[in-house]
């Protein structure tokens, strides 16, 4: 195995995060010596052409060229089932399987990764069976759409990037993990301003106007917001293209349609200025019997179904808070609280909720939310959990952690450890800094009693798992 070469092989795993591992077919008759590389953009089962990029210590790295035979696993490309974008979109990882084969495969990588440290502890911890999302197509309620072309100076297109490329869009009007409504308004949008002749925004140049389309929508209520994004290069009158959006047959209803600028250089959704050319700039969406606002830029699950299932899950894993008399008597830590939705599942059964965020907007919509819910027992700070954990008078009975994909700050961790609550509840997006902060967890004291898979991002390679610790020294 050496870089440069020209390989095939067959894929025998996967590895978090959509790293195939492929058993090289030998050079020779004569070698008896497997080798193995790893790439990205294959699935189990498929017969691939690779080129060797890197070798280090007998382990190599590649890169896809060439899918030669697809897997046992997968439906024929052509599949009604699947997508048609899948393959030229870089979206979705697993939309030529069928969804259980797609679990399976998430669940062993999340297996692969916990397993080296749960066996370090004396007592087993239950790993119980992935939880799948109640809907896996049309589960989407937020995408964020680009302009550009799918090849260079070809016409307008409007949607994702293509795999594997920074600069080239694929027109995503077929996409199945929103619904009908999303692609109405893509569609819509794209033929609009198509006709209009307005250039896009090149990411090389920082020359052109249009940007983005923003789309959200509540599972439950059905409001849409629908934001255009712009740079100031040039002036276009919108109220076209909003009486264009108003007109289009769909399910659901707008809360409001905005125009949002934008100048900076970097390829990100962001507002330097925001005009409401209908409604408003949020709408209301229920989860787990509480209401929520839900504005332009608020983080919110973007699998409402998903979000269900994975804070109903926590929810069991708290299990009761109340003391003998049947009263709420416990001050809990909801750290990394976002828009305080975890917090405010909470509330009823604790004394006190404090959540701690960094985004200050996210900690203006917790306090907004919880007073909605008319709960008056959650306390929203904004700040670094590093930094804030020192100043709140109130110690925890309970810690329920949800971090950033890059996991607790290994300073911060200990602060939580050193708490010494009985047990918590620890949420991550990213199961290899969950692996890394539960050995921080096992050092201080704790066990992992319970462990779970959500998939609240089916088709594509992201994963949730819920763990439920308990002090025991």
């Amino acid at each position: 195995m050496k870089k440069g070469q020209l390989r095939t092989g067959i894929v025998e795993s996967l590895k978090f995060p959509n790293k195939a591992v492929v058993r090289l077919a030998p050079l020779t008759a004569e070698e008896e010596k497997t080798e193995y590389c790893t790439i990205k953009g294959a699935l189990p089962g498929q017969r691939v052409a690779l080129v060797i990029t890197k070798v280090r210590s007998g382990k190599g790295e590649g890169r896809l060229k060439e899918i030669l035979e697809l897997s046992p696993l997968e439906r024929g490309r052509d599949s009604k089932e699947g997508c048609q974008h899948f393959g030229v979109c870089g979206g979705c990882t697993y939309m030529s399987l069928p969804y259980e084969e797609s679990l399976k495969i998430k669940e062993q990588q999340v297996h692969a990764l916990l397993e080296p440290v749960l066996q370090k502890q004396q007592t087993p911890c239950m790993f119980e069976p992935i939880k799948p999302s109640p809907v896996c197509f049309g589960y989407r309620n937020k995408m964020e759409f680009t302009f550009g072309d799918a090849v260079k100076d070809g016409p307008l297109a409007l949607g994702m990037h293509k795999k594997g490329s920074f600069y080239d869009i694929v027109t995503v009007d077929g996409c199945r993990i929103v619904d009908e409504d999303y692609r109405r308004i893509l569609a819509g949008t794209l033929d609009f301003f198509a006709q209009k002749e307005l250039p896009f925004f090149h990411r090389l140049t920082h020359q052109g106007y249009l940007r983005h389309l923003l789309v959200r929508k509540a599972f439950h209520t059905g409001e849409i917001l629908a934001a255009l994004v712009t740079t100031t290069q040039t002036a276009c009158a919108l109220e076209e293209w909003k009486d264009m959006l108003l007109a289009l047959p769909l399910t659901g209803k707008f809360a409001g349609i905005l125009h949002i600028e934008n100048d900076s250089v970097a390829d990100v959704v962001k507002s330097d200025r925001t005009e409401i050319l209908y409604g408003q700039d949020y709408f209301y969406e229920q989860l787990l019997g509480l209401q929520f606002k839900v504005s332009t830029f608020s983080f919110f699950q973007t699998n409402t179904c998903g979000a269900e299932v994975l804070y109903q899950t926590a929810r069991d894993y708290v299990g009761s808070l109340l003391d003998a008399e049947g009263k709420p008597h416990s001050v809990v830590y909801d750290l990394y609280s976002g828009t305080g939705t975890i917090a405010q599942l909470m509330a009823p059964v604790a004394k006190k909720v404090i959540g701690v965020e960094i985004v200050e907007e996210a900690v203006e919509a917790a306090r907004e939310n919880a007073a909605l819910n008319g709960l008056d027992n959650c306390t929203f700070i904004a700040g670094d959990v590093l930094k804030v954990l020192d100043g709140i008078e109130e110690k925890p009975d309970f810690i329920i952690l949800d971090p950033p994909r890059d996991g607790v700050h290994p300073k911060a961790l200990k602060k939580i450890i050193d708490y010494g609550v009985d047990r918590l509840v620890y949420i991550s997006c990213k199961p290899t800094s969950l692996a890394r902060d539960l050995e921080g967890f096992l050092e201080g004291g704790y066990v992992v009693e319970r462990c779970a898979v959500v998939d609240q991002f089916p088709w594509t390679g992201n994963v949730e798992t819920i763990c439920c610790l308990r002090r025991i020294k």
